[in-house]
């Protein structure tokens, strides 16, 4: 029987996110012998489910990113030593941050900044609540999406050193713009982007008199980053992989450890077959194809809904209407982000379920 099959699945509805804890905990032992743990800060909004990020903790990985304060609060639920907030909050989202570090003071919370009225706002807030913000300094190196230009940078520095309640930890830097196949063409472009960021980072300690610290890239840099040694790291997909970067990734070692479990509804062609697999249940943002079948490979998408996707196969006659099709996301983030629960398999057979519980925009916070 192949590692994906269960024998147990037809007592479950579909479609369904199947999870496989041995080879999730593989996965985390490739990373820790890559990548020194305490350079390791996994962002969390891959996997959203306390049992998972438990086990990273069980593995040595003591920090992490998180990109709402659910997923931050889920963190300190397992007593997590160290979350970073990779967003720059709004003035609702302060207030939560802070109520955040009041429940849950065994936790070091910090969150990113990139202009100076937020600043601002983070110190007025933290100040009447007694409390000092740590925070980072949240850098643009080209994705263009969040943060300030390097060259801009040391304006902001002094203007947010000066405000009460704020202490600042050092810089965060994404680059998930960075993604070239070729590892060595990923590798040059990503080390010319952090050109500036080293004589950045030594003008900040000048101004706030201390070392700081450095978080950069997301998987596709990961190791490059971790081979400069001097930076914290902060892969999420790692955990459970996908289809979109074992093919863009080809040199990183992880296995999928995270399945979607799809039945066959309906035959209505000689070569085709239709799943109950829509934009509900897999992550729909990239084009067709967004989801790999282990067990029918040859099926390929030409129509998507809310609740099917119609494959033209070779021949149909192959299928039954409720056979089931076990299927590699193109993008496994945003597809967790879709399921309540996950089905967890080991040795073929569906033993349980952890609930997504970060998946909430709020837990309890």
């Amino acid at each position: 029987m192949p590692w994906y099959e269960t024998v147990n699945i037809n007592e479950y509805d579909s479609p369904a996110l199947l999870l496989y804890p041995s080879r999730i905990k593989e996965n985390i032992v490739k990373i820790v012998e890559r990548v020194d743990v305490r350079l390791l800060r996994p962002h969390v909004k891959t996997n959203k489910m306390a049992e998972v990020s438990a086990l990273m903790m069980e593995a040595g990985i003591k920090k992490f990113k998180a990109a709402t304060i659910a997923e931050a609060e889920m963190l300190a639920m397992i007593k997590a030593p160290d979350v970073l907030l990779a967003y720059q909050p709004t003035i609702p989202k302060i207030k939560r941050l802070i109520r955040l570090i009041q429940k849950y003071p065994d936790t070091q919370f910090s969150c990113l900044v990139d202009h100076a009225n937020t600043a601002a706002a983070i110190s007025d807030l933290y100040t009447s609540a007694n409390l000092t913000a740590e925070i980072f300094i949240d850098l643009n190196l080209g994705m263009n999406r969040t943060g300030i230009r390097p060259e801009n940078a040391i304006s902001l520095f002094k203007k947010i050193h000066s405000l009460p309640a704020l202490h600042i930890l050092g810089m965060h830097a994404y680059d998930g713009h960075i993604k070239d196949r070729d590892i060595n063409i990923r590798t040059e472009v990503c080390l010319k982007a952090f050109e500036p960021v080293s004589k950045l980072k030594l003008a900040l300690e000048e101004i706030v008199g201390h070392a700081t610290l450095l978080i950069a890239g997301g998987s596709p840099t990961c190791f490059i980053h971790a081979e400069a040694g001097d930076r914290e790291c902060s892969p999420g997909t790692f955990v459970f992989w996908d289809k979109g970067y074992s093919e863009n990734l080809p040199e990183q070692p992880f296995d999928w450890a995270a399945l979607i479990a799809s039945r066959i509804i309906s035959i209505p062609a000689p070569d085709m077959i239709c799943v109950d697999l829509g934009y509900k249940s897999v992550a729909s943002e990239n084009p067709q194809p967004r989801v790999y079948f282990l067990n029918a490979p040859e099926a390929i998408p030409t129509a998507q809904s809310e609740e099917h996707l119609v494959l033209k196969v070779p021949d149909s006659a192959k299928f039954n209407p409720g056979d089931i099709l076990y299927g590699v996301p193109w993008h496994i983030c945003p597809t967790v982000a879709l399921y309540d629960k996950a089905l967890i398999v080991e040795n073929n057979t569906i033993v349980g379920s952890w609930e997504v519980i970060a998946r909430k925009r709020e837990i309890s916070i």
